[in-house]
This record gives C-alpha cells, structure tokens and sequence, in this order.
C-alpha cells in the first residue's frame, strides 16, 4: 500500500532550529571510530507491493525483483532468497530505494540497470537517478538525472520503463514520467539524453485537482520493448496513443495503426511476431476497473482483441502479462485488481484464442481451484482472517502488476503483490489438469515500514509496531512470525512501550480507520485486547507505559492527551501538555512522565494527571525522538535536526554533545563490560559522518557500527537496543524492514572500557514522593579474594536503585565471582543488570554475568538492581561478602 515519505522526508525538508537553551557545559566527546557489525533481517519476508519482477533472458536463475520504497534484490538460487542490493543508499539519497524499473543485460548479463527516486513532487527534494552495474548489482555507478522520478507514485506497477536493446547492448532506454519522454544512453548508462523526435509524452493524469502533488503527475511513458532488429515499441500513458513503435532503431517514431484506444496499455511482450498489451482504465496500482489485452502481428499490422473476458462482464482491468519463450503462444494475464473475491490469473497456449482461469465458479459461493496455496513459509500472509467463501484467506493477491514465467523454465512463475512474492515451480501442470502449488518466495525481502521497536529485559527479544501490517511479537529473530499483531487489528501501529519493571505490560496504538485504536498485553505482547479510549480519537499517535504498569498515558491523533491507572479501561484527560504531544516515561520512577511539544520540554510526576514546562528550549524541526534510561531514574535524552542532548535531572537542564550534529533517533541497551550506564545507540551525524553509532561512556565518545554498505537510507523513527546482549541494536526503516546488528570483533576485557560519566540521582523535584538516599557502603569483606562495596544510587516512594563494586583484591585472576548479603528492612530485589539476583527470603546472591566474571588482579566491574521497599527505611545491608573463583 502507498506510504508516506515519514520521517525522512521531515529530516531532508529541515530548516533551521530554534536554539538549545542548557545550563551545563557541553559534554566533549572524540573523533567517532568505528566497530564491526553484522546486519540481518528481522525475518517477516515481504510486506509491501512488489511491482517489477526482471528474469534476464541471458542467464538462468538471474532475477532481479524492484520494490516502490525498499530498493531492490537479485534471487540467490542456492539459498532460495533474495539478496539486497541498494543498501549502500545514504541519508542524503533516501528517495533512491524508490525503484520505478528494472532492467538486465541479456548480452553481458553482468550488467543491470535502475531507475530510482520516490516521489517526483515535493515530498523527495532530489531528482531521480539511472543506476548501473557491471556485476549483477554488487557496486553501483550513477547517473543523475535533470528530473524526479517516482518509484512510489501512482503507475509505478507499469513497465519495465528501463530496457536494454538485445542487438546492441550499449543502448539502453528509459521512458520516463511527468512529459519528460523518451531518453537514451548509448554507452552503458553512463550518460543519457532525450529522444528528441519521440512524438508523444503521455497525457494521463489520476487526479488533476490534487492538491498535495500525489495524483497530479502526468505518468507519461510506460515501458519500453524490443521485437527484431531495430524495431522498439513504447507504451504512453495515453487513452488515444497508447502504443508507438520505430523499425529503424529509433531513427524514427510512429503510432501503430488500428491499436486500441480507451484504456491505459500497462505491459508491452513480444513473442516472435506478436506484441501482446494488457490494459486498464488507471494507471493503478490500486485501482482499474475494466481493459483489455489485445494482440498486435508485426509483419502483418494487423490487432486481435484476445481479451478473456468481455469488458461488459467484469470489474477489473488488466496488467500483469507474461510469455512463455520455451512454448510459443503460451501467454498468462493478471487482473490489475480484482478484490473480491480474489485475484484471477488467465492462461492460453494458443495465441490467446482460448483461456482457463487459475479458478472458476462451481457452485456459488464455492470456486474450484487449479492450484494450492501453501503460506506455511510465512503464516501471517493469511492476515489472521478466516474468510468466508467465495473469498478465502490467505488470497492469490491484489495488486497484480508483475507476473513473470521463467525464460528457462517453463514451470517457474513469479509473481507480485501487495502483501508479498508468490511463485510456483510447477506451473505446467494446469494444462495437465493436475493442482500446482503456489509458495512464498520472499525470503530476504522486507520491505515493511517500521514505525516503533520494543526490546524488553525479558519475555521476546523484540516486539515490533508497523505500518499497514500493524506489527510482530518477535519471539526468534530469524523465523518468520505466525502472524502480526491481532484482537485488536489497529491498521498501521504507530507507537507500543512497556512497563520497565514489570516488562509482560505491553500497550500499543493505531491509525484505525474507525476503533479501535489501542491494544494492551499482560504477555509481553504476544496477545491483546481492547482497551478503551477517548472520544475523539483518530488516531494512534504515541503512548507511554510507567514503570510499574499502574499508569498510561496517550497522545493520541484527534484528540488530546490521556492518562490511565486501569491500563487502558478508563480514560482521563491531562492538563498542562498540548494535545500532539510526545509523550515518553521514566523507566525507574513509576510516576514520573515526560513529553515534547513545539520546543517544550514537560514533566510529570503525578502518574500524567498534570505536566509542567521546564525553562528549557528544545528544536522545533526535523525528526524529535527523546528516550528516557532503563535502570536510571530522571535521565532524558533528546535527539534533534540539531543534535543530541542529554539531561540527568527529569529535564531541568539539558547538556549538548557537541560532535553529534544531527541526532535522528537515540536509544538504549546493555551496559559494555566494566561500565554502569547502558550503552547509547544513536542515529544521526558523528563527525559530518551519517550512520549509526554506540557509545558506552555516555557520549563521550562514539563508534560507528554500520557501513557505507548498510546505510539503510530511510533508517532511523524506529531505534531501540537490546537489554540482555551487549551491542545488539535494533534498526528500523521506512521500506527495508527492521534490521539487528550484533558486534563480530573482540569483546573488549572489563578494564577496558570507559568509564560512565556518574549520572546525578533526580533532585526532589522531579517527583513530590522522590528522595535521595545517601550513597553508604559496607566495609568490604576481602576474606574471598575480593571486595564488594553496595550503595544506594536513588530511591522514591516504594522502590530504589543500588550498585555494587566488585574488585578482585587476589593476586591472580579470577574467572567468576558471587556476591551476598541480607536486607533487615523487608527490600526486595525486582531486577538486575551485569550479574544474576537471586533472592531467598531476605538473603540475595548475586554471580557473575558471562562477560564481567574474568577480573585481573585488582580490576573491578558493577552490577545493579533495582528493588522495592514496604516501609519509610531502606538499611543499607552489612556486612557484603564477596568471594571468587577459582
């Protein structure tokens, strides 16, 4: 379905912003090095409209496959997936992973073009680009073009508009869109220039009155195609001039005598002597209610209506079209929208003289089908309905625009769709009259849009929200998931937080058509069920869960913002924050809320019921994410058009880091080994460098953990890192999926790493109930080869955070240690970082974590917990025993 251009868009379109206002000195931070990743899907496979699929009729198994906002992929046989090939696409460039075609070299079959940008109005600021590569889309060259083109807008299923000449290879066309016309390169795509005497740039527009520049473009030329030696044919966007042809290598130009008029000619196939056009009313992709295909003999001149069905007898147009070049007169058509009941493909082996369908009408509502279709690859495709007939679930498709039979395998089809790609390798057998069976084949294709990542410390490792097919509970990263978020379905998922301490608390909302518009979980986001809302809601907007489960709050779209204490059955409004706002919790003070609104920052500490302002000033452009630290109560981190800001007073006071430029999205995961504070993960711009970065000294310093081949160019409204794996991040991008990233060099020795900033405990004001203990430690037993110091670091009504030292006082190295002591105040341990708690009564014993528990002589490492209280005292224990092995 059509996405918004989002957040990259926002950051390309960024003006200048207002000034920060902080009371502390900037934090100094070094030149950003680097540290390697490997990057890998999180594995959906598909989830967005394939329009172009491109066998090359030179090689067998070469295939590339284009998509409208996720870039595009070659087919690896040996894996059965598909590899990506425009990952390389920077910030800067976003709107190139736009592909509007596709074409491959038959003559030196290394050699493969694109025709990339988004949008050709306002949303995508750049012009488009011709993409060329001599092996098979590993490295690219480009071309700029002096015009856009749009691989998301309207008409992008038509094609291929790139076509390389089999005669002589060097030449290679390109039709483009919005009267630019025919253009030409002669030398491999290196340089390009308009075909000055093609007569005829297309006149077709969906929407002459749009106001927004969507529906407005004239869609031009449609695609380009080769018969023998010197003869061309271009398809126009043009109701009366649908098809033109030259016979002289494009010397000169004609309209081809006796074509059809009054629909849209969306493909163009020669076999032999023949030039088969499937038709439509729109442009498409996701209307067309009625065309034809018809068939053009060159050598004779003459054109045969070979439609399957009469005009008067249906409701769709049509688009995908195929030959089989093995069987001549074997030709396959593709309804361009036929919702319901399903999609209908048509199959003829005799020059379109007769067809079957790929099902027909028993008795109604029941169908008899000539295939199977096995979704067991990706079971979410059946997008948890139970269809009653005639309609079934999981259907064949909508969106058919691309239908493709194998050159050199007669029983290989791939084809398109909305949602995925589908293919069969047994295609022969509805001629036989046996069942052939129709599978996934996306594997290595994600090109959902990704709008919020949930990693939390237990339960899944990663729970995602997502545009149009609303989201997973990712219980293995590498498994595609049974299906997406359901019960209640909230169209595209805009937001989801969950309770940091009880972490099985999940809520997410929605842009719902109509309700509902929020879903809750008790499991971690596995299951859900309505919550209530407001009235006035429209949409999703964004939600933020307290600490303890025992408050929500909502900034939903329509509306304005929403506190809970029911989780979600009951509703009250806010005061003192602007409806729109961003709304975010602490993550330690259960009470304690933060939200953002045209540079202001606010704070609650009464559950959302009331905001207050800070004195602060914050940007008002660009892409605002501000992310709040698991495990540290009153740190609030910013990032903006202008950079990364840092507060450790619940917004007080914000303090800049001065190398981040421009700071997209910033999150947090595990702690590196030897440090306290949790690794900072940040989308933005380090040292005039785009890319994504960690640092594990509170910004003091950065490495940058992607590359110049995974720069993922509309990365980055999704971000967050992973509590329980030090370095994981996880990724998010408007059309390539969500991707995670693990480090593959060296863990570094605890020693090694730098040493966290200490991060002031939040001042009494952050919350009427909140107060600092004091920081006391026991005396350090050394009798077991090592000392263990405990402090409490803060505390509030009900709960506080300690940290305890750990320092191998032996003489050699130790390889694990194990820390203990008895509360006499009633505390409990709820959660720990950087070693295990466990609790049995009031004695705690803490062990090493896998990577702190190796200490050279006279090193130390840190854990810490949070825990809760039952009275006004929290006594620090005594005495902590610490031992270690060996």
């Amino acid at each position: 379905m059509r996405r918004s251009p989002g957040g990259a868009l926002a950051a390309a379109l960024v003006v200048a912003a207002t000034a920060v206002a902080v009371v502390s000195q900037p934090i100094s931070a070094t030149a950003a090095g680097s540290d390697p990743y490997a990057w890998k899907n999180v594995r959906i496979d598909g989830g967005g409209f394939i329009p172009g699929i491109v066998f090359n009729p030179g090689e067998k198994n070469l295939i590339y496959s284009r998509t409208d906002i996720g870039g595009a992929y070659r087919w690896n046989q040996t894996s059965q997936s598909w590899t990506p090939l425009l990952d390389w696409v920077g910030q800067d460039d976003w709107g190139h992973n736009g592909v509007l075609s596709l074409a491959a070299d038959p003559v030196d079959t290394t050699r493969v073009y694109a025709a990339v940008g988004m949008y050709t109005n306002s949303w995508d600021p750049n012009n488009g680009a011709i993409l060329r590569s001599a092996d098979k889309g590993a490295t690219w060259q480009q071309t700029n073009l002096p015009f856009k083109v749009g691989g998301n807008m309207p008409g992008r299923g038509m094609g291929e508009r790139l076509a390389v000449d089999p005669v002589n290879d060097k030449n290679v066309y390109f039709a483009a869109e919005g009267g630019n016309g025919l253009w030409r390169s002669t030398d491999f795509g290196v340089t390009w220039a308009k075909v000055a005497n093609f007569p005829n740039v297309g006149n077709y527009v969906q929407d002459p009155t749009d106001t927004n520049g969507y529906l407005n473009q004239n869609q031009g030329l449609s695609w380009v195609t080769f018969g023998a030696a010197g003869r061309i044919f271009v398809g126009v966007a043009d109701k009366d001039n649908p098809v033109y042809t030259s016979a002289d290598s494009g010397a000169t130009w004609s309209r081809i005598a006796g074509q059809p008029t009054g629909y849209l000619a969306h493909k163009g196939v020669v076999q032999g002597d023949y030039l088969y056009i499937a038709t439509s009313d729109t442009g498409g992709p996701y209307d067309g209610a009625a065309g034809e295909v018809w068939k053009y003999q060159i050598s004779t001149g003459a054109w045969t209506n070979i439609s399957p069905t009469p005009v008067a007898d249906r409701y769709y147009g049509y688009s995908g079209l195929t030959v089989d070049t093995l069987h001549p007169g074997t030709l396959m058509v593709a309804t361009q929208i036929s919702w319901w009941p399903d999609a209908i493909f048509f199959r003829s082996t005799d020059y379109g003289a007769t067809w079957t369908r790929v099902w027909d009408w028993t008795s109604y509502p029941s169908r008899s089908k000539r295939y199977t279709l096995d979704i067991s690859a990706n079971p979410w495709l059946d997008f948890n309905n139970t269809s009653t007939a005639p309609e079934e679930s999981p259907k064949l498709g909508w969106m058919n625009e691309s239908l493709q039979i194998d050159p050199f395998d007669s029983n290989r089809l791939l084809y398109g769709t909305g949602a995925t790609l589908y293919g069969t390798t047994d295609l022969t057998k509805w001629d036989s009259g046996a069942t052939f069976t129709i599978k996934p084949m996306a594997k290595g294709i994600e090109e959902t849009a990704v709008l919020d990542l949930a990693s939390p410390p237990t339960g899944a490792p990663l729970v995602s929200a997502l545009g149009d097919v609303g989201g997973f509970y990712h219980a293995d990263l590498d498994t595609v998931p049974a299906n997406f978020h359901d019960t209640p379905s909230l169209g595209s998922n805009t937001s989801l937080d969950f309770a940091e301490l009880s972490p099985s608390f999940f809520v997410r909302v929605g842009n719902n058509a109509a309700a509902p518009h929020i879903g809750v979980s008790s499991d971690g986001g596995k299951n859900w069920y309505q919550g209530q809302e407001p009235s006035g809601v429209t949409g999703g907007g964004t939600v933020a869960v307290g600490a303890d489960a025992n408050a929500v709050v909502w900034s939903p779209a329509g509306t304005g913002v929403y506190y809970s204490t029911t989780r979600g059955s009951s509703w009250t409004a806010s005061t003192g924050l602007p409806a729109g706002a961003i709304v975010e919790s602490d993550r330690v003070n259960p009470k304690t809320f933060y939200g953002y609104a045209n540079g202001s920052f606010y704070s609650s500490t009464d559950g959302g019921a009331t905001f207050t302002a800070s004195a602060v000033t914050l940007p008002t452009t660009g892409r605002i994410h501000l992310k709040a630290v698991p495990g540290i109560a009153g740190e609030v981190w910013v990032a903006s058009s202008t950079g990364l800001l840092r507060s450790t007073d619940a917004g007080k006071t914000f303090t800049k880091v001065t190398t981040v430029a421009e700071g997209i999205n910033v999150a947090f995961g595990k702690a590196a080994p030897g440090a306290t504070h949790p690794a900072v993960f940040l989308v933005g711009t380090v040292d005039g460098v785009d890319g994504v970065f960690r640092s594990d000294d509170t910004g003091a310093s950065w490495l940058r953990i992607n590359d110049d081949k995974h720069q993922y160019g509309n990365m980055g409204d999704a971000l967050t890192g992973d509590p329980r794996i030090w370095g994981r991040v996880y990724l998010g991008t408007n059309g390539r999926g969500i991707l995670y990233a693990d480090r593959t060099g060296p863990a570094p020795s605890p020693s090694s790493a730098s040493p966290s900033p200490s991060s002031p405990s939040p001042s009494t004001s952050v919350s009427p109930s909140t107060s600092v203990s004091p920081s006391p430690s026991t005396s350090p037993s050394t009798s077991g080869g090592c000392t263990a110091a405990y402090k409490v670091t803060g505390s509030w009504s009900g709960g506080f955070q300690g940290e305890v030292t750990v320092t191998n006082t032996g003489t050699t190295a130790s390889t694990g240690w194990t820390v203990k002591w008895t509360w006499t105040g009633g505390q409990t341990v709820t959660q720990s970082w950087g070693g295990t708690a466990v609790q049995s009564g009031t004695a705690v014993t803490v062990t090493n974590a896998s990577y702190n528990g190796a200490l050279a002589s006279g090193a130390s490492t840190t854990f810490g917990f949070l825990g809760g209280t039952t009275g006004t005292t929290n006594p620090v224990p005594s005495p902590v025993s610490c031992s270690r092995t060996p």
